[in-house]
């Protein structure tokens, strides 16, 4: 049974295939036409749109995967995939459930216990309080840890019902509103807080667990791009560790998972500042984000799940994993960015996906599909792989320059700017950057940007097309050769070069979209105002 749907339904029942394994769908009244359900070797529908009437009616799914026979539920991500009754109900029904025990389910999912138990097994935290505390002694507790703390849910996720305070009396305010947000969204009241640490990256490591006592990792994630804690995009490895720092967090992520015999496939997530790092949760259950370390560790982790539910052993050592190359994903919401991500619904008229050899998609639509506001609003999953990050960086753009889906409005446009117009090229962002600096009127600018001029040149198997004129300065009484390359990406890169093809350093060449404004900047900005001896000085 599996008990999800959209892109991780059928990335669940693809795995299955291929271990020669049947599947039955489920699906709500709203998703009865959808990609996924249309896909389904077996398809019952499970209840109305509503999402506790149909993905999270514990009871009813059970009852379906014993009337058709099922031995075992997959979660996938999301919904029920870390409710500990949920995995209850299934062991109880007799029918394996694919994921961890619920007693680290329980464990795990309250913050304040899974502090305590990695805390114990010398994983770093930030200092914080526990979970069973009032307001008057989370405040005082505060004074003592000092100020800006973050105050969260103990059950909670995703974002909800986090609070930054700098005050006592911002603290006041803030815990009555935090609680109520809890309750609302979790069933629970209950919150915390921990020290508040500004400007982090978030760094996530991969780890498995099975039911002999073997806990390996595959490596760390980067996924620091997101707006109001929710991820857009994630890449394997993480880059811009030191050697040390990524063992270091490695080895506490295996240490997280030994401090409840976790079995299955599940993710320890940290905050990362500088050299430092700090346990943040952990997420028991598969991730949004897992095909790029499927890409860089060749290892099919769904495939995994269900041969260490069977009960088999991790076929490897730790020795054995190996991260080979770079992989990005971008999470293609049906969303708008130029009016604050808000969800967008529709028929998608027309679909071109970007194909090679280095890309994969795991999507739920297709052309003609419609998009509904009942659920989560991604589309796809885009990862591209490279052997670098800066080749996987290269890739990207192109794949999403080269993608084409009309009828709906999507976050396409905004990842292209990511590439683009931030600093994510040099360096990943930390968590609060898209917030601070991203806005509607920079994608604008990027689609100003990424306008063709009509004498431009795609290359033909990767050649690009090159051109060689004369300038003449009268300035410095000089003439220049001019290289003039048509870029990848519909861009032109001029560039001064000697008589024996030497080309300038960087800092005097020019980059546009204009093949007349890249010239005339390079002659303007360059070529009247620098002496030869200056932009060839080994000339």
């Amino acid at each position: 049974m599996i008990a999800n749907r959209g892109e991780i339904a059928l990335r669940i029942d693809r795995a299955c295939k291929e271990l020669g394994i049947k599947t039955t769908f489920i699906a709500s009244e709203a998703d009865r036409d959808s990609h996924f359900a249309r896909s389904a070797e077996e398809l019952v529908i499970i209840g109305p749109a509503a999402a506790k009437d149909s993905y999270l009616a514990m009871d009813k799914i059970v009852a379906v995967a014993k009337e058709k026979g099922c031995d075992a539920v997959h979660p996938g991500y999301g919904f029920l995939s870390e409710n500990a009754d949920f995995a209850r109900k299934v062991q109880q029904a007799g029918l394996t459930f694919i994921g961890p025990d619920p007693e680290s389910i329980d464990a795990l999912g309250s913050k304040t216990e899974a502090r305590k138990r990695v805390q114990e097994r010398g994983v770093p935290t930030t200092a914080g309080a526990p979970g069973n505390l009032s307001d008057a002694e989370l405040i005082a507790l505060a004074e003592k840890v000092g100020f800006p703390i973050i105050i969260k849910a103990v059950a909670g996720g995703g974002g909800r019902g986090m609070r930054i305070v700098n005050s006592l009396e911002e603290m006041r305010e803030a815990l009555p509103r935090a609680r109520a947000e809890a309750l609302k969204n979790f069933s629970n009241d209950a919150v915390y807080f921990e020290q508040y640490i500004s400007e982090p990256r978030h760094v996530e490591v991969q780890i498995f667990g099975d039911s002999h006592g073997n806990v390996v990792h595959f490596g760390t994630r980067d996924c620091s791009t997101q707006r109001r804690h929710q991820k857009l995009v994630e890449e394997a490895p993480a880059p811009f560790l030191s050697p040390d720092l990524r063992r270091r967090i490695e080895s506490a992520a295996v240490e997280a998972a030994r401090s409840v015999g976790y079995k299955n496939a599940g993710t320890a997530e940290f905050l990362v500042k500088d050299e430092k790092f700090y346990f943040l949760e952990m997420n028991t259950r598969i991730q949004v984000e897992h095909p790029v370390t499927e890409v860089v560790s060749g290892v099919d982790l769904v495939q995994l799940q269900l041969r260490v539910a069977q009960g088999e052993a991790i076929p490897w050592e730790q020795k054995d994993i190996r991260i080979r190359g770079h992989a990005i994903e971008f999470r293609i919401y049906a969303e708008d960015p130029e009016n604050n991500f808000s969800p967008c619904k529709g028929r998608i008229r027309t679909l071109k996906r970007p194909q090679a050899d280095y890309i994969r998609e795991d999507g739920a639509f297709e052309e003609g599909d419609d998009v509904v506001l009942f659920y989560d609003a991604m589309l796809s999953k885009l990862i591209v792989y490279g052997a670098t990050r800066e080749e996987a960086i290269a890739r990207s753009y192109e794949a999403l320059r080269e993608y084409e889906l009309e009828g709906i409005t999507t976050t396409l446009p905004f990842h292209r700017w990511l590439l683009r117009n931030s600093p994510f090229r040099a360096a990943p962002l930390d968590i609060g950057y898209l917030g601070r600096e991203y806005s509607a009127e920079s994608l604008r600018a990027l689609r100003a940007s990424e306008i063709r001029d009509p004498s431009y040149v795609e290359p033909i198997a990767g050649a690009e097309k090159r051109e060689i004129f004369e300038y003449k300065c009268r300035r410095f009484d000089a003439t220049y050769q001019v290289e003039l390359t048509h870029r990848r990406g519909g861009l032109f890169l001029a560039c001064p070069i000697t008589e024996l093809g030497n080309r300038a350093a960087p800092n005097y060449c020019r980059l546009s979209n204009g093949r007349t404004a890249v010239m005339e900047s390079l002659t303007q900005e360059v070529l009247e105002v620098s002496p030869p001896a200056e932009i060839f000085p080994s000339r």
